[in-house]
């Protein structure tokens, strides 16, 4: 199988293209050829309208290419002008460092971005975006004309998300080209001058950005028309399966959250990064338990003081960072899917790895896993179908309540669709489904009902009908 198959790609300088595409497209091997980790076996590059041949990461370098990823690749015991030095100055075990000079100039390229970061701070001590920062220093400080930035917003809150928006429009202004990957559809529009769609390994489309729209970028993502991204409710609301009444956690700063979620409903919990989102979800899956007021579920009283008593109580919890706490990349997805039941599929000492390969096959095929099979390593798969299999090990224990964490987090726009549709269908089975999302659209397109956080309790509940203006108003503290 073929990554690419005859792209073609051209950036201006002073310009942002932006670069989309699902999972899959080719568009980390495309960025992998441009910065020389990758060696074409076909076509022709050409930097600065002179092509290129046998291009290096350090020939790419050379000339002027420069890649942010999404995830920083600096020396956390370093400090930050330590770090933009490694970048810059020439290795020789004879060289003297000047200090004073490396200081200053890490100083200037952060100030020239707009980053308050000191140059003496250990990079262990910065927040994610902090780290994105410094990476772009290090690509101005290296003379870079070529800046690809790969899902740069994925873990950015919006006041961050506005810093680096201004950071690229200056590196527009200043003549840099940037190649900007993102799966935010609605970044295309504030951002980028054109835009090249990526489907199975070939370009299908470029384009102005001023003339194109988000439902004909999502065509052209996906090679067919996504009429219904929200798929409606297919269920009524049933019994009560969850209850809160003036639950508490000091040290999750969660204070008296009043909230129900039905059999067969989506609750949506919308608010600001900060509001306690996730730390509810964490009161309630056992991780960090409630020190006051009372949980219920399906009408008993309970006391979750652990994650498997969590479990034990029909709850399960699908987190944020699929990576980190969602899927153990390096083993097999039929491992990773029954983990959280081992005790059923193997009791005793017996082992018994047909069932469990049974049940991993059962789940690929109800949830669609794209995979080559049960025993693929998880790191094999797209980001979207991660957070398939994430969701399958805790299906597994057969809940009633599915609580969510931003469960589309990183996906591209034909993922998001079919977890939508299995968020659905759970819900039409009689789970209660607990929602978080920072994605707006999503919150409204998805909930049955909006529970609004602000300053770690619930501030207002909401019509699955209400409008942006309504969710955000709450979020902010605004009242009518």
């Amino acid at each position: 199988m073929r990554a690419l198959k005859g792209v073609s790609f051209d950036l201006h300088g002073g310009e942002v293209h932006a670069l989309l595409g699902e999972n899959g497209a080719g568009k980390s091997t495309l960025i992998k050829v441009i910065t020389g980790a990758h060696q074409p076996d076909g076509g022709t590059i050409e930097i600065g309208g002179q092509p290129v041949r046998h291009l290096t990461p350090a020939a790419a370098h050379k000339l002027g290419v420069a890649c942010i990823y999404q995830q920083p690749a600096l020396f956390p015991d370093l400090t930050v002008a330590e770090n933009i030095a490694l970048r810059l100055e020439p290795a020789s075990p004879t060289r003297r460092v000047d200090w004073p000079t490396r200081r200053e100039r890490a100083a200037k390229l952060l100030h020239q971005i707009g980053a308050d970061i000191s140059p003496d701070a250990e990079v262990r001590a910065l927040s994610m975006p902090e780290q994105q920062l410094v990476e772009i220093a290090c690509a101005l400080g290296a003379g870079a004309r070529i800046v690809i930035m790969d899902e740069p917003t994925a873990s950015l809150t919006q006041k961050e998300q506005h810093l680096l928006f201004a950071v690229v429009k200056d590196l527009r202004a200043s003549g840099v080209g940037v190649i900007y990957i993102t799966h935010r559809l609605e970044e295309i529009s504030q951002l980028a001058d054109r835009v090249t769609v990526l489907r199975d390994g070939e370009s299908v489309g470029t384009s102005a950005v001023s003339e194109m729209n988000e439902a004909s970028l999502i065509k052209l993502m996906v090679g067919r028309e996504v009429s219904q991204i929200y798929p409606p409710a297919e269920s009524e609301p049933g019994s009560r399966v969850l209850a809160l009444k003036n639950l508490g956690c000091v040290a999750g700063g969660v204070r008296e959250v009043n909230l129900e979620v039905r059999a067969g409903e989506v609750v949506g919990l919308s608010g600001l990064v900060g509001a306690g989102r996730t730390e509810l979800a964490r009161i309630l899956f056992g991780i960090t338990p409630a020190d006051a007021g009372e949980i219920f579920l399906n009408g008993e009283p309970v006391t979750i003081s652990s994650p498997q008593e969590a479990v034990a109580h029909g709850i399960a919890y699908v987190p944020e960072d699929r990576r980190r706490h969602g899927v153990i990349l390096e083993m097999p997805i039929a491992a990773n899917m029954t983990m959280a039941i081992h005790p059923r599929i193997f009791p005793g000492a017996w082992l018994r790895f047909g069932a469990e390969q049974q049940l991993a096959l059962d789940f690929i095929r109800d949830l669609g896993v794209k995979a080559y099979g049960p025993e693929a390593p998880g790191n094999s798969l797209s980001g979207g179908n991660q957070q398939k299999v994430s969701l399958a090990r805790w299906l597994a224990t057969k809940p009633k309540l599915l609580i969510l964490d931003e469960p589309t987090q990183g996906v591209d726009v034909g993922a998001k669709s079919e977890i939508h549709k299995i968020i659905r269908q759970l819900a039409k089975a009689g789970l209660g489904v607990l929602m978080i999302s920072s994605d707006l659209p999503e919150i409204l397109g998805m909930s049955d009902r909006i529970a609004v956080m602000r300053g770690g309790t619930i501030t207002a509940m909401l019509s699955g009908k209400s409008d942006a203006h309504d969710v955000m108003a709450a979020a902010l503290g605004q009242t009518k």
